[in-house]
């Protein structure tokens, strides 16, 4: 999948470092739910897996990289992926140099095209922080819609945090 700007490809081997250095960092954790490290075995042996038919993992993780230069920029993920009810969640991260530059817009509507033509979902998902104004914004330009706020949903360091639940309808 690629515009003039981007391209969304397969994990490869190679993205390793970069997967470790994401996977591993702990001020996402909160929003990816880990709690502890990964190895780069752990890694290695999930980008063997990601090979495999999305049917068959329940998920896709895609490298966003610019087209021009081949530089990643973050990753998109479909994860819950249901295809009875034609139905996944979405995650998206961009590295921090390249925010505010449109990069997660053009990105989000690249994977949501795929998602809704390709796969034929009905419907994406997206749980996000309240405090997380740059992720509302991103995905309400985008077209989703809040349906609900989780109280206390989050455990964070400094208590509960309540989550937004999106959702875009085809």
């Amino acid at each position: 999948m690629n515009n003039e700007e981007l391209v969304l490809r397969a994990l490869e081997p190679d993205d390793i470092h970069l997967l470790y250095q994401w996977e591993n960092n702990m001020e996402i954790w909160e929003v990816s739910n880990t709690l502890t490290p990964f190895s780069k075995h752990q890694l290695t042996k999930y980008i063997e897996q990601a090979q495999l038919d999305i049917f068959q993992t329940k998920q896709l993780r895609l490298i966003i990289e610019l087209e021009n230069s081949k530089q990643v920029i973050g990753m998109i993920d479909l994860f819950d992926f249901d295809p009875f009810h034609q139905r996944g969640g979405v995650g998206i991260i961009i590295n921090a140099v390249y925010r505010q530059r449109g990069f997660a817009y053009e990105a989000l509507m690249l994977f949501k095209d795929y998602c809704f033509n390709n796969l034929a979902l009905h419907q994406l998902y997206a749980n996000i922080s309240v405090d997380n104004t740059a992720s509302l914004a991103l995905f309400e330009k985008v077209g989703f819609k809040l349906i609900g706020i989780k109280k206390d949903w989050r455990k964070t360091k400094n208590g509960y945090a309540d989550e937004c639940m999106y959702q875009l309808i085809k």
